[in-house]
């Protein structure tokens, strides 16, 4: 993913904060107060004009929600390193966190690759699409009035699965390592992408890839050793579950037309 935001999208490397599992340096391991921090991060001093990536590959899960602003009852969460003592970053606290605080002019683009994780942004809207491409979008907005959208700016997520779904990992882009199955189908849609391809016609391309992918031995299985991050944290483990029955989904602060708004980061 890093090598994409670089060299697709002229990301400059210094304006990328990866957390590993692998590394040396203490506040670039994904704990759950660097999780916390790296999101801080990642929203402080934006202005207009600028473009922000979130990208988080591992652990997901979901837990029950008892303030009634979910529509399937239950939060869903992003597991950190430590999270069976420190606890998981629910889908609120990363709502208020880097969607709430968004201005007007700057633009959020976060790929959730992790369990239960369609609507881990709690943003208000969703994206219900079919496998003919057709879709509805669905209003998730909390029954409280509670506004789970920007501060005039513009929040996309794009997710591994539906929020009842868990997410697989897959050899099919190294064969030395696994790689998250949705990390892989965004990266591969992106680079078979032609220029101003849409939200609609990329979410269509990662569902068809994520199918084939299960269909062609590519090495696929529950997660273990994925590459995770806030723009690459690394999270071992994950649920076993048999075949790619996961579903990519598409959230946003405000509906729009999928099949008219070009995709750029």
């Amino acid at each position: 993913m890093r090598h994409l935001l670089i060299n697709k999208f002229k990301f400059s490397p210094d304006s990328i904060l990866m957390l590993t599992e692998e590394e040396t340096d203490p506040y670039r391991i994904p704990t759950k107060q660097n999780m916390r921090m790296a999101l801080y991060w990642l929203v402080q001093g934006c202005t207009a004009g600028d473009s922000l990536v979130f990208h988080y590959s591992g652990h997901g899960s979901r837990q029950r929600n008892y303030n009634g602003d979910e529509v399937d009852g239950y939060d869903e969460t992003l597991c950190p390193l430590d999270f069976e003592t420190q606890g998981m970053i629910v889908d609120d606290e990363i709502n208020a966190t880097i969607v709430r605080p968004l201005p007007h002019g700057v633009k959020l683009h976060s790929i959730i690759d992790a369990c239960h994780s369609g609507t881990v942004l709690d943003l208000p809207f969703l994206c219900r699409m079919n496998r003919a491409g057709q879709y509805v979008w669905e209003d998730h907005r909390p029954r409280s009035g509670l506004w789970k959208g920007t501060a005039g700016g513009e929040a996309i997520s794009i997710s591994g699965c539906d929020d009842d779904q868990t997410s697989a990992d897959t050899s099919a882009l190294s064969k030395i390592t696994s790689t998250g199955a949705m990390t892989f189908c965004f990266i591969q849609a992106i680079e078979r992408s032609a220029q101003g391809t849409t939200y609609g016609s990329l979410l269509n391309s990662m569902r068809t890839t994520i199918r084939n992918t299960g269909n062609e031995g590519g090495g696929i299985g529950g997660s273990g050793g994925v590459v995770t991050t806030v723009l690459s944290m690394l999270l071992t483990g994950g649920s076993a579950i048999g075949g790619l029955r996961q579903e990519p989904q598409l959230t946003a602060c405000q509906p729009f037309d999928v099949y008219a708004k070009p995709f750029t980061l």
